[in-house]
């Protein structure tokens, strides 16, 4: 899949990125900001990113994280390709790492030696800890949701659970693209670029804000999810008559209605203790049973095409693997078709979730072998044949075999 040929051009077009990261959080920024037409080269060591040989959970990473990038394989401690390296970052927009506090600067690309030689570099530093007593901690995505309150709001009292997917680390990475764009926009009356850092741990306690203003508000301390009480009378899952599971809300008094009337609950409707929502709420130890009776008389497909009808909040509770076959993301190009480096089997993931004049962004340049692109970047740096076949030879780079 390509860029529409009648579209724009995508807003990033003509950006250069240079991508140190591994992981998720790092890489994240990198194919958001690669997603929306930045040209992204992304630096690896000899052998290529250790995320791409992870396993378990972390064989998705590279895959998802990893597209519309060039990859340039290098030898980072050698004289000659830490050169290479200063001579891309001269001439780029934008660099992103996500590595140890301090290992940067052991490489001798600390943020302080890399603007004074390009004052115009956006430099973007994904970390575990903002700047403040933790920053020199290393962090994970599920050591800031335990420390953040994330997991003790997830899991049911007393087991505190991370929640189902990188949420920290991708988030973190979306606040990294946030303040990359503010400070491109603000270079241009600056008349200098800037350091932008996003973290892991205050990324964590931003989403969980809500409930800290929960505390603020009412005094009384948020309780976990499963066992929080609701800000509305219905919102819950419910059992289907082929022992099925549906999620399904009832949010406004107009709402309400439609729903007791679709469903033919006279007496609810009738029920002037009922038409506000709060009195709902109060209510709901009576309202519940009775709306799981009712919802047990039909099956999913029935239950999922009546509260469509009525234009209720639902959904089927979904795992990932059945995606694949979602309708509307097959119709709406939410899947983009891809291929896992050095093999030929095709593979559909996620498009970055926002339309650009009607348009998901697509896919530009498909995942990337480790050192696919060494020869094409060094060759735009200036760099002739048999000063790159010398490089090659003596492993201060790696070309990918075709």
């Amino acid at each position: 899949m390509s860029q529409n040929d009648n579209a724009a051009p995508l807003p990033l077009a003509g950006l250069k990125v240079i991508e140190f990261t591994h992981m998720v959080m790092g890489p994240t920024v990198g194919m958001v900001l690669g997603d929306l037409g930045a040209d992204v080269i992304k630096v690896e060591p000899i052998g290529g990113d250790n995320t791409r040989r992870l396993l378990g959970s972390g064989a998705g990473y590279f895959p998802m994280y990893g597209r519309n990038k060039r990859s340039l394989s290098i030898d980072l401690k050698s004289p000659e390709g830490k050169a290479i390296a200063l001579e891309l970052i001269d001439k780029a927009d934008v660099l992103i790492e996500n590595f140890r506090p301090g290992a940067m600067e052991a490489l001798g690309f600390g943020e302080e030696a890399l603007k004074a030689r390009n004052p115009g570099l956006v430099y973007c530093s994904a970390k575990g800890f903002l700047s403040g007593p933790y920053e020199h901690r290393a962090a994970l995505d599920e050591v800031a949701q335990m420390m953040g309150g994330l997991a003790y709001m997830t899991g049911p009292p007393g087991r505190p659970l991370r929640a189902g997917a990188s949420v920290i680390d991708v988030i973190g990475g979306l606040f990294g693209v946030i303040g990359v764009l503010a400070a491109l926009i603000q270079r241009g009356t600056l008349g200098r670029g800037q350091t932008v850092k996003s973290a892991l741990f205050e990324n964590c306690v931003f989403l969980v804000g809500q409930h800290m203003a929960q505390y603020v508000v009412t005094g009384t301390a948020a309780r976990p999810m499963p066992v929080r009480i609701s800000a509305w009378a219905i919102y819950d899952q419910f059992q289907t008559k082929d022992e099925q599971t549906v999620f399904a809300g009832v949010v406004t008094d107009g709402q309400w209605v439609g729903f007791c009337k679709a469903f033919g609950l006279d007496d609810f409707a009738a029920d002037e203790t009922l038409a506000k929502n709060n009195g709902r709420v109060q209510a709901r130890d009576r309202i519940i049973p009775r709306v799981q009776e009712l919802f047990k008389t039909f099956t999913k497909e029935e239950l999922l095409a009546r509260l469509e009808e009525i234009g209720l909040p639902f959904a089927p509770i979904n795992r990932p693997e059945d995606l694949f076959e979602d309708p509307h993301l097959a119709a709406s190009g939410g899947l983009l078709d891809m291929h896992l480096p050095g093999d030929d089997r095709p593979i559909r993931l996620p498009a970055l979730p926002v339309e650009l004049d009607g348009q998901r962004p697509a896919l530009v340049r498909d995942l990337a072998k480790p050192g696919e692109h060494s020869t094409e970047v060094l060759a735009e740096l200036g760099y002739g044949s048999d000063r790159i076949a010398d490089l090659t030879a003596r492993g201060i780079i790696v070309q990918a075999e075709g």
